[in-house]
């Protein structure tokens, strides 16, 4: 006899599991916590098997009945349904497992740990904003050139060129490692090479005019803020770290008798050395008088944390500098980087090597922390004493802009 919906609702559990028959195989299975189970029983290949149709209410008695009448279907041609569903499943997962999305956040998780988290950060920002959206749930091996275009024309209508050129990179790196996984046939992002316009390269705004370095130091020496803020002003240019390294560093990586300063180049992952002239040491035995308690050597207004990534840009806007077009935090390497060559005329190595970038060497070394040490030595020296000339090399301090207590 038919089962009805009312017999279905109204169905009471009992100490045991039990069935309510309905037709051609159809039953549920009520059990003992009052949940309902719609099965279909039967025989395929001489033995008796059960597949699961859903669970009451969430499928009703009428699409129980059209899921048994399609699993009779596959019988009837011969096809086993409990198979099929497990197939299906499995493809399922797999599709999910081989996704855009699941690959990308792999692949981010395997290379974390060799990124600055700032770098790590953007990556997983821009992939979240401007990739994962329409590519994500693609299989990542069904995606063609045109998918990833559409993509990259995105960010080119918003007039984000240089976004559209990094996000065809980090795919790239996406497919790539999707092809040494064995999830992706090639990498397509070449295909796409000249999709994009290219941009003018935009280089962060620097000052390298002798004069106009000596006007900046001596405005440094007149800054009106914090001491903390003050000192990293004026060890920037004599260190010309990566602003991040330089905000971040902490009196542990000091050896003052020593005069150096040892830390993990963000870029290269490896150890540097800063050599440090003996005016560098001066300024940071005078800071440590203030922060040496704690662990950063430029904390924040919390003290047991850096300070802020825009405080020595802020400080230099508080000076009248412009830091788009005149002089950033950033600006201090080129600063340095074009000086030493062109006004002291030191080593290309010698500085490359001191700014920690990659220099491929004969024996293919990248990078060695101890490579060059004495002529390094030599020119933080110089550069030092150089700057402290151009410093003197007025009597009077220019007020750029105003200044706040």
């Amino acid at each position: 006899m038919a089962l009805t919906d009312t017999a279905v609702r109204n169905a009471k559990p009992d100490t045991k599991p039990y069935k309510l028959s309905d037709e051609k195989g159809l039953f549920v299975l009520v059990h003992p916590n009052g949940s309902k189970y719609f099965r279909f029983k039967y025989r395929f290949g001489g033995k008796e098997k059960t597949l699961a149709l859903g669970v009451y209410p969430d499928v009703g008695l009428s699409d129980a009945r059209n899921r048994r009448d399609d699993a009779r279907k596959l019988l009837a041609n011969g096809v086993d349904p409990s198979e099929l569903k497990q197939q299906t499943k499995h493809a399922q997962l797999e599709a999910a497992a081989n996704s855009f999305e699941a690959v990308a956040l792999e692949w981010l998780a395997k290379h974390k740990h060799t990124w600055a988290e700032s770098n790590y950060t953007k990556l997983q920002a821009r992939l979240q904003k401007d990739v994962l959206p329409w590519l994500g749930k693609r299989p990542i091996a069904d995606i063609k050139a045109p998918e990833l275009l559409a993509v990259l024309r995105r960010a080119e209508s918003r007039g984000a060129l240089d976004t559209a050129k990094r996000i065809r990179q980090t795919c790239g790196q996406i497919f790539r490692y999707a092809v040494a996984t064995g999830r992706a046939e090639r990498d397509i992002s070449p295909d796409l090479k000249d999709a994009i316009p290219p941009t003018k390269v935009k280089h962060l705004a620097s000052i390298t005019e002798p004069a106009k370095v000596g006007e900046l130091l001596r405005a440094f020496d007149a800054f009106q803020g914090t001491f903390t803020v003050q000192c990293a002003l004026r060890l920037a240019p004599m260190f010309f770290a990566r602003p991040g390294e330089l905000r971040k560093a902490r009196w542990t990586e000091f050896d003052l008798d020593k005069a150096e300063w040892k830390y993990i180049a963000t870029k290269t992952k490896t150890e540097h050395l800063v050599p440090l002239a003996p005016q560098a040491v001066a300024i940071l035995h005078d800071l440590h008088a203030l922060t040496g308690g704690g662990e950063y050597v430029f904390p924040g207004r919390d003290p047991n944390k850096p300070m802020s990534n825009a405080a020595v840009n802020a400080a230099l806007r508080r000076m009248g500098y412009n830091t788009k077009t005149e002089i950033t935090a950033h600006g201090f390497r080129a600063m340095a980087r074009t000086m030493l060559a062109q006004e002291l005329h030191q080593q290309t190595e010698v500085i490359e090597h001191q700014l920690a970038h990659r220099v491929p060497d004969a024996l293919g070394t990248a990078y060695n922390r101890t490579k060059f040490l004495k002529e390094r030595r030599a020119m933080m020296v110089v550069w030092a004493s150089y700057l402290d000339g151009l410093k003197a090399g007025a009597d009077i301090i220019p007020f750029r802009g105003t200044t706040a207590a």
